[in-house]
């Protein structure tokens, strides 16, 4: 008799028991006053590896070595939690492990990967982008005769990921909750979600969330297929991947795209410095993606019920934190950036601050070019407290005859001068 998948997901829980109790589900009181619902958080930041990567990794070497395989050594190419989860493995099963990171990953990111392995893992930097690092892990693991360890796309991850379904629902029920929203990269966590909670008879109404610059799962249900994305965006780095796994796709396939909603960049900087502010929260962009998307909710679709977030994952650089902000108040409409046409004249400078009220600070002022002999192009940032004062600078600087051009929602061109 075939074993169900959710004894197979209950083995997996059963077997990291070892390195860490069940992960908390926090029941968060600003969430829930905030939207009208009682909003419970499955703190997959809360891991070992502060995310839920661990669960499959472990899961995949535990059954790999129950097979005879991994002799030789384990291989992994990843920029980000697997690498961690994969490292951490590595240590627990005293085996070693070769994890392949492009040149670009972040010193932090690099010296954490490091300390989950300790003595087990040896890391090589390879290519400017996750694409050549892939390859390279896959060579080398052909060549080694090593075990490559994927990060989604494989059913011993998908049944380890499956765990935080399997918690969730022995601490509430399987049937105790109305909604469960799961973010999705590589779909590794929401196909096994999906499946084991539906094998346990319940039937919550599954909402999938993705950063808009990385559409893969609504892009396949879109289009009834499996499509690798031309270009990514890889600000949500936890999320950021250009095409959905094959095996998580199969378990998702039957849902209808308008499952799945777009999170904007700028919008989850927002959640993620709210987070931080107002409840002490350390979220990485993907981790904030299930709690960003309570905005997109009309009240009465969840004013009342019992909705479960799963935040997957608190590995956050703080170097990025600037940025974050910036990204944060651009979207609240609290920062702005022009480029202005700027006379070269005595107290064209004291005339342009005239013009702005008590609240607005000037945080950037650089001349891009002399595009004249008596004018010179000035990228000016403004920021403010209110962003109705915008629309009163608009009509200040159109009196005073200022020209100027808003550049903050133009991509191409904040690309290059912001």
């Amino acid at each position: 008799m075939t074993e169900r998948f959710t004894d197979r997901v209950r083995e997996a829980v059963e077997a990291i028991r070892p390195l860490f109790a069940p992960t908390p589900l926090q029941e968060n009181a600003f969430l829930s006053r905030k939207y009208g619902a009682r909003i419970l958080l499955k703190r997959e930041d809360l891991s070992p590896v502060r995310s839920y990567k661990i669960r499959g990794a472990h899961n995949f070497f535990r059954k790999a070595l129950a097979r005879g395989e991994g002799a030789n050594h384990f291989v992994c190419a990843s920029a980000g939690n697997h690498a961690q989860g994969f490292a951490y493995a590595c240590r627990f099963f005293e085996k070693q492990g070769v994890v392949f990171m492009p040149v670009t990953t972040p010193q932090q990111k690099i010296d954490k990967t490091r300390l989950f392995g300790g003595p087990f893992i040896e890391i090589r930097l390879i290519g400017d982008f996750f694409d050549s690092c892939l390859r390279a892990a896959l060579d080398y693991a052909a060549s080694s005769g090593g075990t490559m360890v994927p990060p989604f796309d494989h059913p011993d991850i998908i049944e380890g990921q499956a765990g935080v379904a399997c918690e969730i629902a022995d601490e509430i029920g399987a049937d105790g909750f109305d909604m469960l929203v799961l973010p999705v990269g590589g779909g590794g966590l929401a196909s096994g979600s999906v499946r084991f909670l539906r094998e346990m008879g319940a039937d919550p109404r599954f909402v999938f969330t993705e950063p808009v610059g990385a559409p893969s799962l609504k892009t396949a249900l879109q289009e009834g297929r499996r499509v690798k994305l031309p270009r990514i965006d890889n600000f949500v780095d936890g999320a950021a991947v250009a095409e959905i796994g094959e095996a998580p796709l199969e378990v998702l396939q039957g849902f209808g795209s308008d499952s799945v909603r777009l999170v904007p960049e700028n919008r989850l900087c927002a959640t993620m410095v709210e987070m931080l502010n107002v409840e002490g929260v350390v979220l990485e962009p993907a981790g904030a993606l299930s709690i960003d998307v309570l905005k997109d909710f009309e009240p009465h679709e969840i004013a009342g019920k019992t909705v479960v977030l799963v935040v997957s994952g608190g590995n956050f650089d703080f170097e990025r934190l600037p940025d974050v902000k910036e990204r944060a108040l651009r979207f609240e409409g609290l920062k702005k950036y022009f480029v202005f046409r700027f006379p070269q004249r005595p107290g064209a400078l004291r005339d342009f601050l005239d013009l702005l009220g008590p609240d607005d600070d000037i945080t950037r002022f650089e001349y891009l070019k002399k595009s004249a002999r008596n004018f010179g192009s000035v990228l000016i940032g403004i920021e403010t407290k209110d962003r109705g004062n915008f629309a009163v600078l608009a009509e200040r600087f159109e009196a005073a005859g200022w020209a100027y051009e808003d550049i903050t929602e133009n991509e191409t061109i904040a690309a290059l001068v912001i």
